[in-house]
Protein backbone atom coordinates (compact mmCIF):
# COMPACT_ATOMS: atom_id res chain seq x y z
CA UNK A 1 0.00 0.00 0.00
CA UNK A 2 1.17 3.04 -0.81
CA UNK A 3 2.52 5.51 1.64
CA UNK A 4 3.89 8.35 0.13
CA UNK A 5 1.65 11.21 -0.88
CA UNK A 6 3.20 12.34 -3.94
CA UNK A 7 0.12 13.36 -7.17
CA UNK A 8 -0.25 10.29 -9.22
CA UNK A 9 -1.72 10.35 -12.39
CA UNK A 10 -5.59 10.15 -13.83
CA UNK A 11 -7.26 7.04 -13.78
CA UNK A 12 -7.20 6.17 -17.56
CA UNK A 13 -11.27 4.82 -17.30
CA UNK A 14 -12.51 8.90 -15.85
CA UNK A 15 -10.31 10.44 -18.66
CA UNK A 16 -11.85 8.22 -21.16
CA UNK A 17 -15.47 8.49 -20.35
CA UNK A 18 -14.52 12.59 -19.92
CA UNK A 19 -12.91 12.81 -23.43
CA UNK A 20 -16.30 10.83 -24.66
CA UNK A 21 -18.86 13.35 -22.91
CA UNK A 22 -16.59 16.22 -24.20
CA UNK A 23 -15.14 15.47 -26.98
CA UNK A 24 -17.10 12.77 -28.95
CA UNK A 25 -19.34 14.20 -31.86
CA UNK A 26 -22.30 11.49 -32.29
CA UNK A 27 -22.99 11.03 -36.01
CA UNK A 28 -25.00 8.54 -36.29
CA UNK A 29 -28.41 8.59 -37.92
CA UNK A 30 -29.76 5.39 -36.94
CA UNK A 31 -28.59 6.57 -32.48
CA UNK A 32 -30.65 9.77 -32.82
CA UNK A 33 -33.82 7.76 -34.43
CA UNK A 34 -33.55 5.10 -31.30
CA UNK A 35 -33.60 7.81 -29.04
CA UNK A 36 -36.31 9.60 -29.80
CA UNK A 37 -37.84 6.19 -29.27
CA UNK A 38 -36.53 5.60 -26.12
CA UNK A 39 -37.30 8.95 -25.21
CA UNK A 40 -41.14 8.50 -25.91
CA UNK A 41 -41.52 4.95 -24.55
CA UNK A 42 -39.23 6.12 -20.94
CA UNK A 43 -41.81 8.96 -20.79
CA UNK A 44 -44.81 6.92 -21.43
CA UNK A 45 -43.37 4.28 -18.84
CA UNK A 46 -43.23 7.07 -16.27
CA UNK A 47 -46.56 8.32 -16.67
CA UNK A 48 -48.05 4.82 -16.74
CA UNK A 49 -46.22 4.44 -12.97
CA UNK A 50 -48.76 7.51 -12.00
CA UNK A 51 -51.52 5.11 -11.91
CA UNK A 52 -49.98 3.10 -8.52
CA UNK A 53 -49.96 5.26 -5.37
CA UNK A 54 -46.88 3.21 -4.39
CA UNK A 55 -44.81 5.00 -6.56
CA UNK A 56 -46.70 8.43 -6.00
CA UNK A 57 -46.35 8.68 -2.82
CA UNK A 58 -42.33 8.96 -3.48
CA UNK A 59 -42.90 12.09 -5.75
CA UNK A 60 -43.02 15.71 -4.81
CA UNK A 61 -40.24 18.28 -2.92
CA UNK A 62 -38.83 17.13 0.46
CA UNK A 63 -40.57 19.53 1.92
CA UNK A 64 -44.64 19.41 0.81
CA UNK A 65 -45.49 22.67 -1.06
CA UNK A 66 -42.32 23.70 -1.75
CA UNK A 67 -41.83 25.65 -5.71
CA UNK A 68 -38.35 26.46 -7.11
CA UNK A 69 -38.07 29.01 -9.40
CA UNK A 70 -36.89 27.91 -12.81
CA UNK A 71 -36.99 24.23 -11.40
CA UNK A 72 -37.55 21.48 -12.65
CA UNK A 73 -41.59 20.10 -13.85
CA UNK A 74 -42.22 16.35 -13.11
CA UNK A 75 -44.07 14.93 -16.35
CA UNK A 76 -47.55 13.99 -15.49
CA UNK A 77 -47.32 16.23 -12.16
CA UNK A 78 -47.72 19.58 -10.64
CA UNK A 79 -44.21 19.88 -9.09
CA UNK A 80 -41.23 22.07 -9.78
CA UNK A 81 -38.69 21.14 -7.68
CA UNK A 82 -34.61 21.50 -7.62
CA UNK A 83 -33.09 19.66 -10.15
CA UNK A 84 -31.67 17.03 -7.68
CA UNK A 85 -34.59 16.24 -6.75
CA UNK A 86 -36.40 16.39 -9.81
CA UNK A 87 -34.13 13.52 -11.18
CA UNK A 88 -34.97 11.70 -8.07
CA UNK A 89 -39.03 11.86 -9.31
CA UNK A 90 -38.96 11.34 -12.64
CA UNK A 91 -36.09 8.56 -12.05
CA UNK A 92 -38.68 7.07 -9.33
CA UNK A 93 -41.76 7.35 -12.20
CA UNK A 94 -39.43 5.67 -15.36
CA UNK A 95 -38.41 2.37 -13.23
CA UNK A 96 -41.33 2.25 -10.97
CA UNK A 97 -43.10 -0.57 -13.51
CA UNK A 98 -40.13 -2.09 -14.90
CA UNK A 99 -40.93 -1.67 -17.89
CA UNK A 100 -37.87 0.57 -19.49
CA UNK A 101 -35.20 -0.40 -21.74
CA UNK A 102 -32.77 -3.03 -20.97
CA UNK A 103 -29.05 -3.69 -21.44
CA UNK A 104 -27.77 -7.08 -21.28
CA UNK A 105 -24.37 -8.29 -20.49
CA UNK A 106 -21.79 -8.96 -17.95
CA UNK A 107 -23.84 -6.54 -15.83
CA UNK A 108 -27.49 -5.87 -16.55
CA UNK A 109 -29.21 -2.51 -16.08
CA UNK A 110 -31.63 0.04 -17.89
CA UNK A 111 -29.64 2.63 -19.09
CA UNK A 112 -33.22 4.58 -19.59
CA UNK A 113 -32.64 5.29 -16.30
CA UNK A 114 -30.15 7.98 -16.57
CA UNK A 115 -32.92 10.00 -18.10
CA UNK A 116 -33.85 10.90 -14.46
CA UNK A 117 -31.02 12.98 -14.57
CA UNK A 118 -30.83 14.58 -17.92
CA UNK A 119 -34.00 15.72 -18.33
CA UNK A 120 -34.77 17.09 -15.02
CA UNK A 121 -31.67 19.36 -15.96
CA UNK A 122 -32.16 20.13 -19.44
CA UNK A 123 -35.55 21.26 -18.19
CA UNK A 124 -33.95 23.20 -15.25
CA UNK A 125 -31.27 24.49 -17.60
CA UNK A 126 -33.62 26.00 -20.45
CA UNK A 127 -36.08 27.79 -17.57
CA UNK A 128 -32.73 29.78 -16.27
CA UNK A 129 -31.14 30.58 -19.72
CA UNK A 130 -34.74 31.91 -20.98
CA UNK A 131 -35.07 34.40 -17.52
CA UNK A 132 -31.75 35.18 -18.28
CA UNK A 133 -32.71 35.66 -22.13
CA UNK A 134 -30.43 33.20 -23.48
CA UNK A 135 -31.67 30.30 -25.66
CA UNK A 136 -32.48 27.57 -24.18
CA UNK A 137 -31.27 23.64 -25.18
CA UNK A 138 -33.50 21.87 -27.83
CA UNK A 139 -34.57 18.14 -27.47
CA UNK A 140 -31.47 16.98 -29.66
CA UNK A 141 -29.59 17.83 -27.04
CA UNK A 142 -31.53 15.63 -24.34
CA UNK A 143 -31.10 13.41 -27.32
CA UNK A 144 -27.12 13.29 -27.50
CA UNK A 145 -26.78 12.96 -23.58
CA UNK A 146 -29.30 9.97 -23.58
CA UNK A 147 -26.80 8.58 -25.76
CA UNK A 148 -23.84 8.91 -24.19
CA UNK A 149 -25.36 8.12 -20.76
CA UNK A 150 -26.54 5.00 -22.73
CA UNK A 151 -22.84 4.09 -24.03
CA UNK A 152 -21.17 4.50 -20.43
CA UNK A 153 -23.33 2.44 -18.88
CA UNK A 154 -23.53 -0.28 -21.67
CA UNK A 155 -19.94 -0.40 -22.59
CA UNK A 156 -18.82 -0.58 -18.79
CA UNK A 157 -21.48 -3.51 -18.25
CA UNK A 158 -19.90 -5.60 -21.26
CA UNK A 159 -16.99 -7.14 -18.98
CA UNK A 160 -17.13 -5.58 -15.86
CA UNK A 161 -19.87 -7.26 -13.18
CA UNK A 162 -20.99 -5.72 -10.29
CA UNK A 163 -23.39 -8.46 -9.62
CA UNK A 164 -20.65 -10.93 -9.38
CA UNK A 165 -19.48 -8.86 -6.73
CA UNK A 166 -22.79 -8.30 -4.90
CA UNK A 167 -23.27 -4.43 -6.28
CA UNK A 168 -26.50 -3.05 -7.87
CA UNK A 169 -26.11 -1.89 -11.46
CA UNK A 170 -27.65 1.17 -10.50
CA UNK A 171 -23.83 2.20 -9.54
CA UNK A 172 -23.35 2.56 -13.50
CA UNK A 173 -26.47 5.23 -13.55
CA UNK A 174 -24.93 6.97 -11.42
CA UNK A 175 -22.11 7.19 -12.93
CA UNK A 176 -23.09 7.66 -16.49
CA UNK A 177 -25.39 10.56 -15.33
CA UNK A 178 -22.37 12.04 -13.03
CA UNK A 179 -20.60 11.87 -16.15
CA UNK A 180 -23.56 13.80 -18.77
CA UNK A 181 -24.61 16.26 -16.65
CA UNK A 182 -21.55 18.36 -15.78
CA UNK A 183 -21.31 18.01 -19.64
CA UNK A 184 -24.43 19.77 -19.46
CA UNK A 185 -23.66 22.48 -16.45
CA UNK A 186 -20.50 23.31 -18.59
CA UNK A 187 -18.42 21.72 -16.69
CA UNK A 188 -14.53 21.61 -17.84
CA UNK A 189 -13.05 18.28 -18.32
CA UNK A 190 -11.28 18.39 -15.11
CA UNK A 191 -14.71 19.00 -13.60
CA UNK A 192 -15.89 15.95 -15.09
CA UNK A 193 -12.95 13.72 -13.78
CA UNK A 194 -13.66 15.36 -10.20
CA UNK A 195 -17.20 14.34 -10.51
CA UNK A 196 -17.06 10.89 -11.76
CA UNK A 197 -14.16 10.17 -9.41
CA UNK A 198 -17.00 10.90 -6.54
CA UNK A 199 -19.52 9.28 -8.28
CA UNK A 200 -17.04 5.69 -7.96
CA UNK A 201 -15.89 5.94 -4.14
CA UNK A 202 -19.37 7.34 -3.51
CA UNK A 203 -21.69 4.25 -1.43
CA UNK A 204 -22.52 1.46 -3.87
CA UNK A 205 -25.87 -0.10 -3.42
CA UNK A 206 -25.96 -3.84 -2.61
CA UNK A 207 -28.22 -6.16 -4.92
CA UNK A 208 -30.09 -7.25 -1.56
CA UNK A 209 -33.29 -5.51 -2.38
CA UNK A 210 -33.29 -7.30 -5.62
CA UNK A 211 -32.56 -11.15 -4.62
CA UNK A 212 -34.88 -13.50 -2.47
CA UNK A 213 -35.46 -12.98 0.38
CA UNK A 214 -35.32 -9.46 0.58
CA UNK A 215 -36.96 -8.53 -2.70
CA UNK A 216 -38.65 -5.04 -2.18
CA UNK A 217 -39.82 -1.86 -3.81
CA UNK A 218 -36.24 -0.34 -3.40
CA UNK A 219 -35.46 -1.68 -6.54
CA UNK A 220 -38.13 0.33 -8.33
CA UNK A 221 -36.31 3.72 -6.79
CA UNK A 222 -33.53 2.59 -7.09
CA UNK A 223 -32.23 4.39 -10.12
CA UNK A 224 -33.74 7.17 -9.19
CA UNK A 225 -31.32 7.66 -6.40
CA UNK A 226 -28.70 7.11 -8.33
CA UNK A 227 -29.42 9.27 -11.07
CA UNK A 228 -30.44 11.78 -8.80
CA UNK A 229 -26.94 11.69 -6.72
CA UNK A 230 -25.43 11.67 -10.25
CA UNK A 231 -27.06 15.13 -10.29
CA UNK A 232 -25.82 16.20 -6.76
CA UNK A 233 -21.75 15.41 -7.94
CA UNK A 234 -22.01 17.45 -11.07
CA UNK A 235 -23.38 20.20 -9.18
CA UNK A 236 -20.88 19.73 -7.15
CA UNK A 237 -17.92 19.91 -9.04
CA UNK A 238 -18.55 22.56 -11.32
CA UNK A 239 -18.69 24.38 -8.11
CA UNK A 240 -15.00 23.57 -7.78
CA UNK A 241 -15.48 20.24 -5.26
CA UNK A 242 -12.11 18.41 -5.81
CA UNK A 243 -11.83 15.08 -7.17
CA UNK A 244 -9.60 12.03 -6.38
CA UNK A 245 -7.31 11.00 -9.17
CA UNK A 246 -6.72 7.51 -8.41
CA UNK A 247 -10.04 6.92 -6.72
CA UNK A 248 -10.53 3.71 -8.92
CA UNK A 249 -7.11 2.18 -8.91
CA UNK A 250 -5.73 3.55 -5.26
CA UNK A 251 -4.00 0.21 -3.64
CA UNK A 252 -6.09 -0.66 -0.39
CA UNK A 253 -8.45 2.11 -0.31
CA UNK A 254 -9.91 2.32 -4.13
CA UNK A 255 -12.65 1.03 -5.66
CA UNK A 256 -11.03 -1.77 -7.28
CA UNK A 257 -9.93 -3.42 -4.09
CA UNK A 258 -12.88 -2.57 -1.68
CA UNK A 259 -15.39 -3.57 -3.59
CA UNK A 260 -14.35 -5.27 -6.88
CA UNK A 261 -12.13 -7.95 -5.83
CA UNK A 262 -9.17 -6.01 -7.01
CA UNK A 263 -9.95 -6.12 -10.60
CA UNK A 264 -9.25 -3.55 -13.17
CA UNK A 265 -12.69 -2.16 -14.51
CA UNK A 266 -12.17 -1.61 -18.59
CA UNK A 267 -14.11 -0.39 -21.27
CA UNK A 268 -15.30 -3.38 -23.24
CA UNK A 269 -14.97 -1.52 -26.07
CA UNK A 270 -14.13 2.42 -27.66
CA UNK A 271 -17.13 4.90 -26.49
CA UNK A 272 -19.39 5.64 -29.58
CA UNK A 273 -22.97 5.20 -30.37
CA UNK A 274 -23.52 1.32 -29.69
CA UNK A 275 -25.31 0.66 -27.03
CA UNK A 276 -28.05 2.78 -28.08
CA UNK A 277 -28.38 1.27 -31.40
CA UNK A 278 -28.54 -1.66 -29.76
CA UNK A 279 -30.57 -1.38 -26.66
CA UNK A 280 -33.50 -3.69 -26.06
CA UNK A 281 -36.87 -2.31 -25.91
CA UNK A 282 -39.48 -4.05 -23.31
CA UNK A 283 -42.52 -3.59 -25.46
CA UNK A 284 -44.79 -6.32 -24.59
CA UNK A 285 -44.78 -7.35 -21.06
CA UNK A 286 -43.76 -5.24 -17.94
CA UNK A 287 -41.53 -8.21 -16.80
CA UNK A 288 -37.68 -8.66 -15.76
CA UNK A 289 -36.16 -8.48 -19.14
CA UNK A 290 -34.81 -12.14 -18.99
CA UNK A 291 -38.05 -13.70 -18.82
CA UNK A 292 -39.67 -11.77 -21.60
CA UNK A 293 -39.44 -14.62 -24.13
CA UNK A 294 -40.35 -17.42 -21.39
CA UNK A 295 -43.41 -14.70 -21.48
CA UNK A 296 -44.17 -14.73 -25.06
CA UNK A 297 -43.74 -18.61 -25.39
CA UNK A 298 -46.32 -18.80 -22.00
CA UNK A 299 -48.53 -16.34 -23.99
CA UNK A 300 -48.23 -18.59 -27.25
CA UNK A 301 -49.10 -21.84 -25.14
CA UNK A 302 -52.18 -20.05 -23.10
CA UNK A 303 -55.18 -20.91 -26.00
CA UNK A 304 -53.53 -24.70 -25.93
CA UNK A 305 -53.71 -25.36 -22.03
CA UNK A 306 -56.37 -22.56 -20.85
CA UNK A 307 -59.18 -25.08 -20.39
CA UNK A 308 -56.60 -27.93 -19.69
CA UNK A 309 -55.30 -26.07 -16.37
CA UNK A 310 -55.90 -29.29 -14.27
CA UNK A 311 -54.75 -31.58 -16.91
CA UNK A 312 -51.35 -30.10 -16.53
CA UNK A 313 -48.46 -32.34 -15.04
CA UNK A 314 -45.11 -30.75 -15.60
CA UNK A 315 -44.07 -27.37 -16.76
CA UNK A 316 -40.49 -27.00 -18.15
CA UNK A 317 -38.97 -23.56 -18.92
CA UNK A 318 -35.31 -24.16 -19.87
CA UNK A 319 -33.75 -21.11 -19.90
CA UNK A 320 -29.96 -19.31 -19.31
CA UNK A 321 -28.11 -19.03 -16.20
CA UNK A 322 -28.61 -15.21 -15.36
CA UNK A 323 -32.21 -15.85 -15.69
CA UNK A 324 -31.71 -18.62 -13.01
CA UNK A 325 -29.36 -16.58 -10.63
CA UNK A 326 -32.01 -13.67 -10.88
CA UNK A 327 -35.77 -14.73 -11.34
CA UNK A 328 -35.84 -18.43 -10.53
CA UNK A 329 -37.83 -18.56 -7.42
CA UNK A 330 -39.97 -21.02 -5.12
CA UNK A 331 -41.59 -20.42 -2.45
CA UNK A 332 -43.84 -17.37 -0.86
CA UNK A 333 -44.24 -14.23 -2.80
CA UNK A 334 -44.48 -11.29 -1.13
CA UNK A 335 -44.92 -8.55 -3.17
CA UNK A 336 -44.91 -6.70 -6.52
CA UNK A 337 -41.36 -6.22 -6.87
CA UNK A 338 -40.69 -10.24 -5.82
CA UNK A 339 -43.19 -11.41 -8.06
CA UNK A 340 -42.18 -9.19 -11.60
CA UNK A 341 -38.87 -10.82 -10.72
CA UNK A 342 -39.81 -14.44 -10.80
CA UNK A 343 -39.78 -16.35 -13.82
CA UNK A 344 -42.32 -19.20 -12.81
CA UNK A 345 -44.71 -16.50 -11.82
CA UNK A 346 -44.41 -14.29 -15.16
CA UNK A 347 -44.83 -17.54 -16.92
CA UNK A 348 -48.00 -18.62 -15.33
CA UNK A 349 -49.71 -15.66 -15.48
CA UNK A 350 -48.99 -15.74 -19.60
CA UNK A 351 -50.67 -19.47 -19.14
CA UNK A 352 -53.40 -18.42 -17.39
CA UNK A 353 -54.50 -14.92 -18.88
CA UNK A 354 -52.80 -14.59 -22.77
CA UNK A 355 -51.42 -11.24 -21.74
CA UNK A 356 -49.33 -9.92 -18.78
CA UNK A 357 -49.99 -6.42 -17.35
CA UNK A 358 -48.48 -4.42 -14.49
CA UNK A 359 -51.41 -4.75 -12.34
CA UNK A 360 -51.10 -8.53 -12.45
CA UNK A 361 -48.09 -8.50 -9.75
CA UNK A 362 -50.41 -6.38 -7.41
CA UNK A 363 -52.07 -8.73 -4.41
CA UNK A 364 -56.09 -8.95 -6.09
CA UNK A 365 -54.06 -10.89 -9.32
CA UNK A 366 -52.11 -12.97 -6.36
CA UNK A 367 -54.49 -14.17 -4.53
CA UNK A 368 -55.86 -16.74 -7.50
CA UNK A 369 -54.47 -20.40 -6.37
CA UNK A 370 -54.13 -21.47 -9.80
CA UNK A 371 -50.86 -18.94 -10.03
CA UNK A 372 -49.10 -20.88 -7.54
CA UNK A 373 -50.52 -24.63 -8.83
CA UNK A 374 -48.81 -23.86 -12.00
CA UNK A 375 -46.07 -22.79 -9.96
CA UNK A 376 -45.52 -25.59 -8.23
CA UNK A 377 -45.67 -27.75 -11.31
CA UNK A 378 -42.68 -26.11 -12.82
CA UNK A 379 -38.82 -27.02 -13.44
CA UNK A 380 -36.67 -24.63 -14.36
CA UNK A 381 -33.56 -25.94 -16.34
CA UNK A 382 -30.41 -24.01 -17.97
CA UNK A 383 -29.86 -24.84 -21.26
CA UNK A 384 -25.83 -23.89 -22.24
CA UNK A 385 -26.47 -23.04 -25.33
CA UNK A 386 -28.63 -20.14 -24.63
CA UNK A 387 -26.19 -19.09 -21.88
CA UNK A 388 -23.36 -18.70 -24.34
CA UNK A 389 -25.58 -17.01 -26.91
CA UNK A 390 -26.56 -14.63 -24.49
CA UNK A 391 -23.33 -13.53 -24.05
CA UNK A 392 -21.71 -14.08 -27.41
CA UNK A 393 -21.51 -10.40 -28.71
CA UNK A 394 -22.88 -10.87 -32.53
CA UNK A 395 -25.98 -12.92 -30.94
CA UNK A 396 -26.76 -11.06 -27.44
CA UNK A 397 -29.92 -13.37 -27.45
CA UNK A 398 -32.09 -13.79 -24.12
CA UNK A 399 -33.66 -17.45 -24.84
CA UNK A 400 -36.40 -19.47 -23.34
CA UNK A 401 -38.27 -22.05 -23.79
CA UNK A 402 -41.57 -23.69 -22.26
CA UNK A 403 -43.35 -27.14 -22.78
CA UNK A 404 -46.22 -28.63 -21.14
CA UNK A 405 -46.29 -32.04 -20.46
CA UNK A 406 -50.13 -33.32 -19.22
CA UNK A 407 -51.42 -35.89 -17.40
CA UNK A 408 -52.29 -38.18 -19.98
CA UNK A 409 -48.64 -37.93 -21.36
CA UNK A 410 -49.58 -35.75 -24.09
CA UNK A 411 -46.95 -32.46 -24.58
CA UNK A 412 -46.99 -29.39 -26.01
CA UNK A 413 -44.61 -28.57 -28.66
CA UNK A 414 -41.47 -27.05 -27.22
CA UNK A 415 -41.95 -23.14 -27.68
CA UNK A 416 -38.79 -21.88 -27.94
CA UNK A 417 -37.26 -17.82 -28.97
CA UNK A 418 -34.13 -16.75 -28.62
CA UNK A 419 -34.82 -12.95 -29.55
CA UNK A 420 -37.66 -11.30 -27.53
CA UNK A 421 -39.69 -8.36 -29.12
CA UNK A 422 -37.48 -5.15 -28.75
CA UNK A 423 -33.92 -6.73 -29.79
CA UNK A 424 -32.28 -5.32 -32.46
CA UNK A 425 -33.06 -8.49 -34.69
CA UNK A 426 -36.62 -7.50 -34.15
CA UNK A 427 -36.34 -3.66 -34.36
CA UNK A 428 -38.24 -3.65 -37.50
CA UNK A 429 -41.40 -5.32 -35.79
CA UNK A 430 -40.75 -3.45 -32.47
CA UNK A 431 -41.56 -0.25 -33.81
CA UNK A 432 -45.17 -0.24 -34.34
CA UNK A 433 -45.70 -1.74 -31.25
CA UNK A 434 -43.17 0.63 -29.20
CA UNK A 435 -45.78 3.58 -30.53
CA UNK A 436 -48.67 1.53 -29.69
CA UNK A 437 -47.45 1.05 -26.01
CA UNK A 438 -46.56 5.00 -26.25
CA UNK A 439 -50.23 6.15 -27.31
CA UNK A 440 -51.34 3.43 -24.29
CA UNK A 441 -49.80 4.70 -21.81
CA UNK A 442 -50.70 8.53 -22.17
CA UNK A 443 -54.02 7.46 -22.72
CA UNK A 444 -54.05 6.56 -19.25
CA UNK A 445 -53.26 10.12 -17.69
CA UNK A 446 -53.82 13.05 -20.48
CA UNK A 447 -57.02 14.18 -21.91
CA UNK A 448 -57.66 13.31 -25.91
CA UNK A 449 -56.29 16.69 -26.82
CA UNK A 450 -52.90 16.34 -25.07
CA UNK A 451 -52.27 13.09 -26.33
CA UNK A 452 -52.62 14.78 -29.95
CA UNK A 453 -50.26 17.85 -29.17
CA UNK A 454 -48.05 15.08 -27.66
CA UNK A 455 -48.20 12.99 -30.70
CA UNK A 456 -47.93 15.59 -32.92
CA UNK A 457 -44.77 16.79 -31.31
CA UNK A 458 -43.51 13.19 -30.69
CA UNK A 459 -43.38 11.44 -34.03
CA UNK A 460 -41.93 13.72 -36.44
CA UNK A 461 -37.71 13.49 -35.87
CA UNK A 462 -36.58 16.88 -36.53
CA UNK A 463 -39.56 18.62 -34.81
CA UNK A 464 -38.50 16.62 -32.04
CA UNK A 465 -35.20 17.77 -31.95
CA UNK A 466 -35.56 21.24 -33.00
CA UNK A 467 -38.01 21.77 -29.82
CA UNK A 468 -37.16 23.64 -26.85
CA UNK A 469 -36.86 21.19 -23.60
CA UNK A 470 -38.83 23.26 -22.02
CA UNK A 471 -41.31 23.45 -24.23
CA UNK A 472 -41.29 19.74 -24.51
CA UNK A 473 -41.77 19.32 -20.84
CA UNK A 474 -44.59 21.39 -20.88
CA UNK A 475 -46.29 19.01 -23.20
CA UNK A 476 -46.23 16.14 -20.82
CA UNK A 477 -47.50 18.63 -17.56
Amino acid sequence: MLKTNENTKTDVLLEEIADYVLYKDITSTEAYQTARYVLLDTLGCGILALKYPECTKLLGPVVPGTVVPNGTRVPGTSYVLDPVKGAFNIGCMIRWLDYNDTWLAAEWGHPSDNLGGILAVADYLSRVQISEGKEPLQVKDVLEMMIKAHEIQGVLALENSLNRVGLDHVLFVKVATTAVVTKMLGGSRQEIINALSNAWIDNSSLRTYRHTPNTGSRKSWAAGDATSRGVHLAMMAVKGEMGYPTGLSAPGWGFQDVLFNKKELVLGRTLESYVMEHVLFKVSYPAEFHAQTAAECAVKLHPIVVNRLDEIDEIKITTHESAIRIIDKTGPLYNPADRDHCIQYITAIGLLKGDIKAEDYENETALDLRIDALREKMTVLENKQYSEDYLNPNKRSIANSVQIRFTDGSVTENVELEYPLGHRFRREEAIPKINEKFINNIKTHYSSKQQRLIEEACYDQGKLESMNVNTFVDLFI
